[in-house]
């Protein structure tokens, strides 16, 4: 049999979170600054770990102040790493919903919380949204170097270079589902992690009854968004805002039996 050539892509890498699936090409390099969780993982062996810590301290915090039953969402997932280590940590006593909006990373997270053994991990694939239905996104080569992680599903005024160009054009574009959050219908939700590259203010639109109503505590990345609109937002809402230091803020509604103790430790 005559084989053809058939690169290879998405590989197996023990690391500090578990055996994982990866795209080794997620990679964009800027002078000596090195951009993609698959990079960064091959490097270290592991991926944001003040950031994954900051996420279980508050899971844990949940638990013990409004008891076990905790539930939290990973908008733009990713190939898992939080989602994972979450689901570890709240083994017995919570669950955790990851969503993703490219395929093909989505397949990743999908195998990752498999062979991790998430059994109280769920996966969505969709593009988290203001409204229901469907949204056309880009595609970007997987076979080539890039911070998939960095993709903007929407074009913004100023969009970061990735590692490869983006064809917004609507015939390069393909369709994924838009999903709110609030269209999940929960009965508890502790927290909501937002990484979605400028759509962060689409996000927190469409779980206003979900903020409402269950009042979880938000790590937003704010890189990308417009901050004064997303602050004037929250505040509206009835959270106090926080920065973390890093690239994210963390956001609890002041009537959230964990503020003191965030404060305390803020």
């Amino acid at each position: 049999m005559q084989n053809s050539m058939r690169p290879i892509a998405f590989v197996l890498a023990s690391t500090d979170h578990g055996t994982l699936i990866l795209n080794r090409n997620d990679e964009h390099r800027e002078g000596n600054r090195v951009f993609g969780v698959g990079i960064e993982i091959l490097m270290k062996g592991f991926f944001c770990p003040d950031e994954i810590d900051l996420a279980v301290k508050l899971l844990d915090l949940r638990r013990e102040v409004y008891g076990e039953g905790v539930v939290a969402i990973d908008c733009g997932a990713n190939i898992g790493v939080h989602l994972i280590e979450w689901g570890r940590q709240m083994s017995g006593w919570g669950r955790a919903i990851g969503i993703e909006a490219q395929e093909r990373i989505y397949y990743a997270l999908a195998g990752n919380v498999a062979i991790n053994n998430c059994f109280n991990v769920q996966v969505i694939h969709a593009a988290v949204a203001a409204a229901d239905g469907v949204m056309r996104i880009p595609l970007p080569n997987y076979l080539e170097p890039a911070s998939f992680g960095s993709l903007e599903l929407k074009p913004l005024a100023r969009s970061e270079f990735i590692g490869q160009k983006i064809d917004y054009n609507e015939g390069a574009m393909v369709p994924v589902r838009a999903l709110r959050l609030d269209s999940l219908n929960l009965g508890r939700l502790d927290l909501i992690k937002i990484d979605v590259e400028g759509m962060e203010i689409d996000v927190l639109e469409g779980a206003a009854e979900a903020l409402n109503r269950h009042k979880p505590i938000l790590l937003i990345e704010f890189q990308k968004t417009d901050n004064a609109k997303m602050t004037e937002l929250l505040e509206k809402s009835g959270y106090q805002i926080f920065n973390t230091g890093g690239m994210n803020l963390l956001a609890v509604h002041t009537s959230d039996r964990c503020l003191e103790s965030i404060v305390q430790e803020a």
